[in-house]
């Protein structure tokens, strides 16, 4: 079915499509930016794979898919029963998720949309449900935003969720994760830089805490393992932006996640005593802070352990810090004036 549909798709669509990216819609919305387009209409669908027409999708499927067999098996697919309240129920509309047909199917809906829009001549960015409009000017957006809200509501039969959508300035809009910042230059106006918005840095956090909680059964290398993979695979998808200031402080903060690691690990106070030991601290602090009363995170961030468990020492253990992989990514913007010294004890 993909190629009948893929050859009359929008070229401002690019969620789950062959050659399109999440990367490329971003880079297409700074670009309508810079062009002056700064009144983004940002439209919020409400549960959109739970409120899909089916006969209006089946009549759009069917002016390209003439097969009685394949309509009557997507059919069958959509009005596939779900579990509610411990009872199957037949599904009236909606599009169940998770199923390598879906965002075909999303996608094929919401091209109605973007012909609506291309009609009218606009400026706009999709990625599968998600999607905005680029105007000029405040007025332009309150009309434009109006006229598609009444498009969805009358011709899709698509519901907004009010709460979420408006008009937005391109330092209060975040698209797939990214947000947008000014940049001050001299003689210049207008120009923004691509940033990570908020639940992004929130979701690294989570899933690097998850990796590094004293009480998951991993040893110190399948941890290492696992943080290097969430920040190359984070910062890959991130690449291009200016996050060096944050990332210098989760860095730090992901070190002391690791200490207190390593310290809960040696559990018992002679081998904590022991252990500092080896690590150069004399035999009376080594002494006096393994039989200490304070918490195990109040002694990673102590001197005790990071001048012994150093960055060094990490990084022998296979450890490599978010910012370095940002450099190794971004060659860039790592020149002067953007490089500061990295300290080498945290």
């Amino acid at each position: 079915m993909m190629p009948r549909f893929e050859k009359d798709f929008s070229v401002n669509s690019f969620g789950f499509r062959p050659n399109k990216n999440a990367r490329q819609a971003v880079g297409k919305a700074l670009g309508n930016i810079h062009e002056g387009y700064n009144y983004i209409v940002d439209i919020d669908l409400k549960t959109f794979f739970d409120e899909v027409d089916h006969c209006l999708l089946m009549n759009l499927i069917y002016q390209k898919v003439k097969c009685p067999t394949t309509l009557r098996l997507i059919r069958k697919w959509l009005r596939v029963p779900i579990l509610i309240k411990r009872k199957l129920v037949k599904r009236r509309k909606g599009v169940p998720q998770g199923s390598p047909i879906s965002p075909l199917l999303s996608n094929i809906l919401l091209h109605e949309l973007d012909k609506e829009l291309t009609r009218k001549g606009l400026k706009f960015v999709r990625y599968a449900d998600d999607f905005s409009i680029y105007t000029k000017s405040k007025y332009q957006a309150k009309t434009v935003g109006n006229a598609i809200f009444l498009f969805l509501r009358d011709k899709l039969k698509l519901t907004i969720n009010l709460e979420k959508s408006g008009i937005r300035k391109p330092i209060q809009f975040t698209i797939l994760g990214f947000t947008f910042a000014s940049t001050y230059q001299k003689g210049v106006k207008g120009r923004y830089q691509l940033t990570v918005g908020d639940k992004a840095w929130a979701k690294l956090k989570q899933s690097l805490k998850e990796v590094t909680r004293k009480t998951a059964p991993r040893n110190f290398e399948e941890r290492i393992r696992k943080i290097n993979e969430i920040q190359r695979g984070w910062l890959n998808y991130f690449r291009g932006t200016s996050i060096q200031g944050k990332l210098r402080d989760i860095d730090g903060w992901l070190r002391n996640r690791l200490r207190y690691c390593i310290w809960t690990d040696w559990k018992k106070p002679e081998r904590k005593r022991k252990n500092l030991m080896r690590l150069g601290i004399d035999k009376d602090h080594a002494y006096a802070w393994s039989r200490t009363r304070k918490g195990g995170w109040r002694i990673a961030q102590s001197p005790i352990l990071t001048t012994t468990i150093t960055l060094l020492r990490l990084k022998k253990k296979g450890y490599q810090s978010m910012l370095e992989i940002y450099m190794e990514l971004n060659p860039s913007l790592c020149e002067p004036p953007y490089t500061r010294p990295v300290r080498t004890v945290v």
